[in-house]
């Protein structure tokens, strides 16, 4: 599959690519309609920065399947086009953490201690010793904002070094917060209490201009450090504070507007400490974020989860296994319970009985929704799916149960309007092997592959023959048949493996026939 990169990335991440058969394509300096004609045949894509994967982008590449960020932050994609369009995001949110703590920490040391400002002055003939009394961390206290990996890893590192640390994030626990030694408070209180503010959010609507004016007022004659996501604070305010002696000083490695326009009023300060983006800019964080973008880019062509997904269902490399065999039996009954319900598709429901209820079952759900509506949509998969039904106004719930009465574990997907409604279970038989067990309460053992043809009729001698009779008439191999019945004489429903699609003509003799209630052709695997 192609592989196309925008951005340069280490080597060690194309590597990664190669030796999984990918076909990689290099293309630093596309735009425009370069950049459409390069994509259109790309099943993964990888970028930076420097990309804007915007929603012109996404829509003229009809065969990706992901777009991976090398770094954290993705203000450059346009996450909910993607979803639109089935194509994952994800991101390298591990890889470069280290890197990004540390040049906070360094510039927090340098904004204290005003070292590059002393560096140039000595550099160019100056012994300004008396001119720059510094701050010391130890004793003063560190106020956080946003508590994520990389807050996290500056607030270990400078509780270390003898800082009270107090936190502001939404959505973090106080147990998380207490084991790293950071106090939880609401955001006023963490700008009120600090000396030093770290930055560590990512750029959002709601938090683009979170530290403006009224924020900065309430830090006083403290220092500021960003090293997260330009657009968090407001640029102009910041340098105003530090002009007028609001703020002692502040150290910002992340901007706006990048590369940062030569008239920004934050390079008129000596006090404002600025970096070129450097958070990353190591050797080891660029391998990491590198090899781990591609590791995700190969596990999404193959179908797999991938682990920082965005905007799809993600889970734990460790449980895959044990989850994987479950997602083609779930996307299969909903393929099958989509197709033999008549009418609209109002709601789904997806139950899980038995050992499957223990795991994680986020992916198997979306997979159960696919399958649900790929009959209604020529373009669905597990990171559209779910949006799919809410744009359709279909109610999607979930539930477990830890009893299955009859098998180790159970699927069942079930699709419904205000007239009718269809069930069908999935199971695992011996081997990972995938079994329909249940049909709207029918009891079988028909292994979903193919085509598939359903029947209902009256039970009563002769019907299957008849049926034998149309199909072979109209050269259609029955290559496997299901039965059950409700009672003696009652209703019986029959699932049929076939070989190739039943004609039209052949299903309107068979329901010709009045003792046949109903024929549905199922179509699984791509079959058309």
């Amino acid at each position: 599959m192609k592989v196309l990169v925008t951005d340069p990335i280490a080597d060690a991440g194309l590597d990664v690519l190669r030796d999984a058969g990918h076909e990689v394509e290099t293309g630093y300096e596309l735009e425009g309609e370069a950049l459409l004609e390069a994509v259109s045949d790309a099943n993964g894509m990888i970028v930076r920065s420097g990309t804007e994967v915007t929603e012109e982008v996404l829509e003229a590449a009809e065969e990706l399947a992901i777009v991976g960020r090398a770094g954290i932050g993705v203000d450059n994609i346009d996450i909910d086009a993607a979803t639109d369009n089935g194509v994952i995001v994800a991101n390298a949110p591990e890889g470069n953490v280290r890197a990004a703590a540390e040049h906070t920490v360094a510039m927090t040391f340098a904004i204290a201690r005003s070292i590059p400002q002393a560096h140039i002055r000595l550099k160019n003939g100056e012994w300004a010793k008396s001119d720059y009394l510094g701050a010391e961390l130890d004793g003063k206290t560190l106020g956080v904002v946003g508590l994520g990996r990389v807050g996290q890893e500056v607030a270990k590192k400078l509780d270390s070094l003898g800082m009270d640390i107090v936190a502001y994030d939404p959505y973090i626990s106080e147990e998380r917060a207490d084991r790293i030694g950071a106090e939880l408070v609401e955001f006023e209180d963490c700008l009120e209490a600090a000396d030093f503010v770290t930055v560590h959010t990512p750029l959002t609507p709601e938090t683009e201009g979170l530290i403006g004016e009224d924020e900065l007022d309430l830090l006083g004659d403290g220092y500021l450090v960003n090293c997260a996501r330009g657009g968090v604070v407001d640029e102009d305010a910041l340098a105003a504070k530090v002009e007028d002696g609001t703020l002692a000083g502040a150290a910002i490695d992340v901007f706006a507007e990048e590369p940062l326009p030569a008239d920004s009023p934050l390079l008129e300060h000596d006090e404002i400490i600025v970096t070129p983006h450097l958070g990353a800019s190591t050797e080891a964080a660029q391998e990491n974020v590198a090899t781990s973008t591609a590791s995700q880019v190969n596990a999404a062509l193959a179908e797999e989860p991938v682990a920082n997904a965005l905007n799809a269902p993600s889970i734990d490399e460790s449980a895959f296994p044990r989850v994987e065999p479950y997602i083609e039996i779930a996307e299969t009954a909903g393929k099958v319970a989509a197709q033999l319900l008549e009418g609209r598709i109002e709601d789904v429901e997806v139950v899980y009985e038995g050992e499957i209820a223990d795991e994680d079952i986020e992916f198997v759900t979306a997979s159960a929704l696919k399958g649900v509506f790929q009959p209604l949509e020529w373009q669905v998969n597990a990171v559209n799916a779910p949006q799919i039904a809410e744009d359709r106004g279909v109610d999607v719930t979930e539930s477990k149960t830890r009893q299955a009465e009859d098998f180790q574990s159970l699927i069942s997907v079930t699709v419904s309007n205000d007239d009718d409604e269809v069930s069908v279970d999935g199971t695992l038989f011996a081997g990972n092997d995938p079994r329909i067990v249940r049909v709207d309460g029918y009891r079988v053992d028909a292994i979903p592959h193919g085509r598939m043809v359903i029947a209902r009729n009256t039970d009563e001698p002769g019907v299957i023959g008849q049926i034998g009779s149309v199909m072979g008439e109209y050269d259609v191999n029955i290559a496997g048949m299901f039965n059950a019945r409700e009672t003696i004489g009652g209703e019986a429903l029959t699932v049929y493996n076939v070989d190739s699609e039943v004609p039209t003509e052949a299903k309107e003799e068979l329901e010709s026939d009045e003792r046949i209630i109903g024929i549905n052709d199922i179509t699984l695997n791509g079959q058309n």
